[in-house]
């Protein structure tokens, strides 16, 4: 079994299986015609319990024939132009290059002497990140798996950076739209079940600044302590942008850690025409960012940056046998020593070759392109009779809803969205997520691919009305 190690006697064997697996993929890339083939778990789960894994195929080509059928011809196709579910973007082939590298390097970038050039890549590319965002010379963060893990990185930092005497004193504030994990990170942390204060957003879905100046007060004359207050640039439903300019002075005034969850919109970062719309974020005190949502770089790849490099001390803890106390007086770079991981990806290089080969305009270009869809996508269904849109983007997601003429009810409308949805992903024709807006089910562009058009959309609202046409039609024959 030697023979599959990856060394210098194995080369050419790792040259041709590669090889040969791109190819496979490329094909697939090339003759994809819808984003999903409508396959379902029950006709799915039988070919992968059926695979005896104690029985190896012991051939490259063979398995990758099983691939095929349990994989592939199945798979979600993410660069496919009527996939505008999730935050999901199709990636850019530098940084998939960057991908075959790294995994055959198998860096790990926990401490220097398992990976050198890596750790100082990492260390270019956070200071390169920081000096976009604004956050000052001594400025520093280190790459996550994902923007839960920085946020609750960020959270940590904020938690132990608090005047308290006990945990539950705490209080984070967030809008009522923000991301899930900044409930699950006050879980985590030990926090109260009433720690995460949620605050009340406007009719744009951005967080209400006389709100969070009340429950901050409020707060302070209750003898509890404002721990942290978490904007989102980009919120997961709507995109929508929280006013950071205003909520930095209330973070100031109160002395509070300001996070930015700048998970999605880190995209205006690299934007050539729209990095005015997270103005404010300089201010912060972290930030989250996911290049693997708009900067088109394969999961995983993300980052917690921090305004002062002190502050990380918080997730510094010193092994004899991997990062001793004395490597800190020897200026021995360890990344483990800013994060919460121990073995770590170098999935630095990924953006690293990206920036590299297209520049950051070229990615930021990428993201406008995405957010211009949006905007023509909002003129799109604002003007089309059978679909409530719920606000205007900021980024690149649409909330909406098909209403239609001749069923009142609520519930039932519900229902046809719900049905819509489900039918429109089982055809495969399309794949489009789904949210609740004041109780009610809405459905959801995401619009990460430059890629889309405006007719793809108009074509996939055809598809979903067609579908609530067909299940309220239905409806109305069983109730007669």
């Amino acid at each position: 079994m030697r023979s599959h190690l990856l060394n210098d006697t194995t080369a050419e064997s790792y040259r041709r299986s590669v090889t040969e697996g791109i190819e496979r993929v490329a094909a697939k890339l090339a003759t994809t015609t819808r984003p999903f083939t409508g396959i379902t778990v029950d006709a799915l789960s039988p070919r992968i319990d059926a695979i005896d894994l104690d029985k190896p195929l012991l051939d490259t080509t063979a398995v990758l024939d099983e691939l095929e059928d349990v994989y592939l011809r199945d798979a979600v196709y993410f660069h496919h132009p009527r996939y505008l579910a999730h935050l999901n973007c199709p990636v850019v082939i530098p940084a998939v290059l960057g991908e075959a590298i790294l995994s055959a390097v198998n860096s790990s970038l926990d401490t220097w002497d398992q990976s050198a050039g890596g750790t100082l890549i990492e260390r270019k590319l956070i200071d390169w990140t920081t000096a976009r965002i604004g956050l000052g010379p001594v400025a520093d963060g280190v790459f996550t798996s994902g923007g839960t893990q920085s946020n609750l990185q960020a959270l940590l930092l904020a938690r132990e950076e608090a005047k308290a005497d006990t945990t539950a004193e705490l209080r984070v504030f967030a809008s009522e739209v923000s991301h899930f994990s900044v409930k699950k990170s006050a879980k985590l942390l030990g926090l109260g079940p009433d720690a995460v204060v949620s605050i009340p957003v406007d009719h744009d879905k951005r967080m209400q600044t006389v709100a969070l100046a009340r429950e901050l007060e409020r707060c302070h004359r209750e003898g509890l302590v404002p721990m942290a207050v978490v904007a989102t640039a980009g919120t997961t439903d709507f995109g929508s942008i929280d006013p950071l300019p205003e909520i930095a002075e209330l973070c100031e005034q109160y002395g509070t850690w300001m996070h930015v969850d700048a998970a999605y919109g880190c995209g205006l970062l690299a934007s050539v025409k729209y990095r005015d719309r997270i103005d404010g974020i300089e201010r912060a005190d972290s930030v989250t960012v996911d290049y693997h949502k708009s900067f088109f770089q394969p999961v995983s790849s993300s980052a917690v940056l921090v305004r002062d490099a002190s502050t990380l001390r918080h997730a510094t803890y010193h092994a004899e046998y991997l990062n001793p106390r004395r490597m800190v007086q020897e200026r021995i770079p360890n990344q483990v020593d800013k994060s919460l991981q121990t073995t770590r990806r170098f999935d630095a290089l990924k953006l690293w070759m990206t920036l590299r080969v297209m520049g950051a305009d070229g990615i930021g270009r990428l993201f406008d392109e995405v957010c211009d869809l949006a905007a023509e996508g909002w003129k799109l269904l604002a003007a089309d009779p059978r679909f409530d849109v719920v606000v205007a983007p900021s980024l690149s997601t649409l909330v909406f809803r098909y209403i239609p003429v001749s069923v009142t009810d609520p519930a039932e409308i519900d229902r046809a969205n719900l049905y819509a949805r489900k039918a429109l992903f089982a055809s495969g024709d399309a794949v489009v997520a789904g949210t609740k807006v004041q109780g009610r089910h809405y459905l959801k562009f995401t619009l990460l691919n430059p890629e889309t058009t405006v007719e793809d959309m108009s074509v996939v609202l055809d598809l979903i009305a067609g579908h609530a046409e067909q299940y309220l039609g239905e409806s109305l024959d069983r109730a007669s």
